[in-house]
Parts: C-alpha cells; structure tokens; sequence
C-alpha cells in the first residue's frame, strides 16, 4: 500500500512509546547542559541566544540553512572559550559519539574549504569560511513542559524538540563536508562517506529491473530538491542557491558571485526545468518500494537508516530505529536514484516513506561535495507533537513554505 507521505502518518507502535520513553534521561541531561550554557552567558548574549517557546517562537525556529548564513542565535565566536565548551557538551550529549566527531569535523572543514577557494569568500562578513560561526539558540526554558535547542552553520543543522520530558523530535538532522574528500597525510579524509557507501552498494544490487524502477533521472539534480523548506510539500523543486540563505546580500558582487555559483550548479547537472519537475517531491513516493527488495537488499537499506538515526544519541536513535523493525513499516519506504552509480561521479538519491525523507547529493566541485539531510515530512521540529500543545503550530508551518524572512 502506498501512501502521501506528506499528510500520512502511522500511529505510533507500543515499541515506539516505549522506546520514545527511554529518551527521558537524555532529556534531563539535555536539560542541565543548556541550562549551564545559559547560566554562564551575560544579559546581552543570552538575549541573542534565547526564543519563546515551541509554539510562539515558529517564524525563528522553523528556520534552518545549511549554508554560511546567520542560522540564528549566539554564534562560536562571540562566546569566551569556557561558553564554547558549554556549547559543545549540548551537542555531545544529543549526539552519538560518531554523530558528534562526524559534525565537529565539518567544523573544522571549513578550514580547509577556505584554502581550496583561495581564501576569497567574504559572504558580507570578515571570514565567509569560518569554523565560529556556527550558531546556538534555546527556545523556552529548559526543563519545562515544551522547549528546544538548535546548532547549525555550514553544512551543520541540528534541531530538537523535548516535549513532556521525552525528547520527541530530532529533524531536520544536516550533516555535509566540502570537499567531500581531502587528502590526509598517508590517507583521506571522508566524513561522509559511508552514506555514499551503503547507498551505492545498494543501488548496485538491485537487477535491471529494480534498478530501472529506483532511477528517476539519468543525471543528479544538483543540490537537494527539498533544500532547507520548512514543510516539504507536492512538487517541491530544487531552489535557487541565492533562497537556501537567510536573506539576499547588500553587497553586489557578493550576490553576483552566488549567482554565478547557482548557474554554475545548474549548467553543471544539465538540469532543464523538464528535468526538475522530473526529480520533484511528490508525497506518494518516487522510486522501488523495500517491498520489492531482497531480504539482502532490505537488510543494506536498515544499515543505511541506521546511518542517519546514530547521527543522535542512542536513545534518540533507537526512537527511530525501531518503527522500521517492523516488515511492514520498512515496506512502505521507497529508495530513489538520479545520476551515476560510481563513487566520484555526480549521484543523488532519497528515501522515503511515511514519518521519512532522506536526502543525499554530491554533484558540485566535481562531485565531491556532499549534502545528507534526515527530515521527517510530518514531525520536522516536532509539529506533530506540538498541534496537540498549540493548534497554532501547524498554522504557522504551513504559511511558511519556504526560508523567506526580510532581513538577515
């Protein structure tokens, strides 16, 4: 049975409720580091980092980018190096320990991307390219009934949701590196690259006609079709690079050269508007449904799932892990394809289902600059959750289709 993904949502299992119950404890320790971060802030800088709460706070926290944009709240750089730290043991503690080191090297990447362009990206600030400038906010106390935290910067978007002490949302989930690959001394450094792996290894598997039924385009689309939309909605199509930022820029050769960029990627996938609309959202699902996969093949399609949900600490992970345990859960998904079937060629794919969409490109810079998001078409930010707090909440979502605030 296939369903619109984008209105559909199962009922949560009793392993569900169980599972989601277990996050408590993280949602205590979740608790205690925002609020020693928040403790150690001064008046001015805590006023730059905070928000209402879930519910009054949407035109902010529905907001997400995952390029070198304002992404909200108190950035790296304008804390002293203990805040620093405090910021960082938020992040270990709602991550994995693979999820945490996999995003504090993309950080750390953006050293290396500043040499590889020359050290020329300014995007109206000092540095373009800059490893402080990814962003903390809180929205509404933490502890209470509803609240949340949010990390993001270049290629780093993390949001969560606690709701009556269970941490109930983890999506949008962002991760990316550019370059994708960078030499190391007697290695590479590849921080995603097992998603690429595992995708790979499974499209691989499928016979001629699984593979035909997966390939929705010959070419990869060059970046992600859902881009960083607060709700994802019927025909979405890739979006200009210029609206994946929180505003236009002043400065116009700034804005000129992200123009350039944006025509470059687009010349670049040789993507008409035929081929876009091609690639589009849709909530029935593109692509082979896991229902038509090999016990092998659905056995990879677990692994790579489990790939994004381990991104979050365990229990968040196992919230999520264990709705696909279920054969007919898992059935429902379906895995999309665009572009190669090689490691170093321009490749997209997605998978989708109810409570599910993934995304995965890595076209640019020669196909070494990957994009991999986790979203959750009905649950991103925990709406779900909150239209049973504030009715408001999905009001708000769906007003806003699209990032589209007037200043940055």
């Amino acid at each position: 049975m296939t369903f619109d993904t984008f209105t559909f949502r199962p009922p949560r299992t009793a392993a569900e409720v169980s599972a989601l119950d277990a996050t408590r404890p993280l949602a205590v320790e979740l608790a205690e580091k925002v609020a020693d971060w928040l403790d150690s802030l001064s008046s001015e800088q805590r006023t730059r980092a905070t928000f209402a709460p879930p519910g009054k706070s949407e035109n902010e926290r529905l907001l997400w980018f995952y390029t070198p944009t304002d992404h909200g709240g108190l950035p790296l750089v304008d804390q002293r190096p203990a805040q620093h730290r405090l910021a960082m043991q938020i992040l270990a503690a709602g991550l994995s320990e693979a999820g945490y080191v996999t995003l504090v090297t993309v950080m750390g990447m953006e050293n290396v991307l500043d040499r590889l362009e020359g050290w020329s990206m300014t995007f109206e600030r000092e540095r373009g390219r800059d490893p402080g400038m990814y962003y903390v906010s809180v929205f509404g106390s933490p502890g209470d009934r509803l609240w949340g935290w949010r990390f993001g910067g270049h290629h780093v978007s993390v949001n969560q949701l606690i709701a009556d002490g269970c941490v109930v949302s983890t999506t949008p989930l962002f991760l990316g590196a550019d370059p994708a690959a960078a030499p190391l001394i007697g290695g590479v450094l590849q921080p995603l690259a097992s998603v690429q792996d595992v995708a790979l290894g499974l499209m691989r598997s499928f016979d001629r006609d699984q593979r035909t039924r997966a390939l929705i385009h010959p070419r990869a689309v060059s970046d992600l079709v859902g881009a960083n939309r607060s709700l994802v909605s019927e025909g979405n199509q890739r979006l200009p690079l210029p609206d994946v930022f929180r505003g236009r820029f002043t400065d116009s050769q700034v804005a000129r050269q992200l123009d350039q960029v944006n025509e470059a990627m687009q010349s670049g996938s040789g993507y008409s508007a035929e081929d876009d609309a091609q690639v589009a959202l849709t909530g029935v699902p593109k692509g082979l449904p896991a229902a038509a996969m090999t016990a092998k093949q659905r056995d990879a399609l677990r692994i790579l799932l489990d790939l994004y949900f381990t991104r979050a600490a365990e229990p968040i992970a196992e919230s999520y892990r264990v709705r696909y345990q279920a054969d007919d859960q898992l059935d429902a998904l379906h895995v999309a394809w665009a572009g190669a079937m090689k490691a170093g060629e321009p490749h997209y794919y997605r998978i989708q289902g109810p409570g599910i969409l993934i995304e995965y490109d890595n076209t640019q810079r020669r196909a070494n600059h990957v994009h991999a998001v986790w979203r959750d078409p009905t649950g991103d930010f925990g709406v779900d959750t909150l239209a049973h707090h504030h009715h408001t909440a999905h009001g708000a979502l769906t007003a806003r289709r699209r990032n589209e605030v007037p200043n940055r």
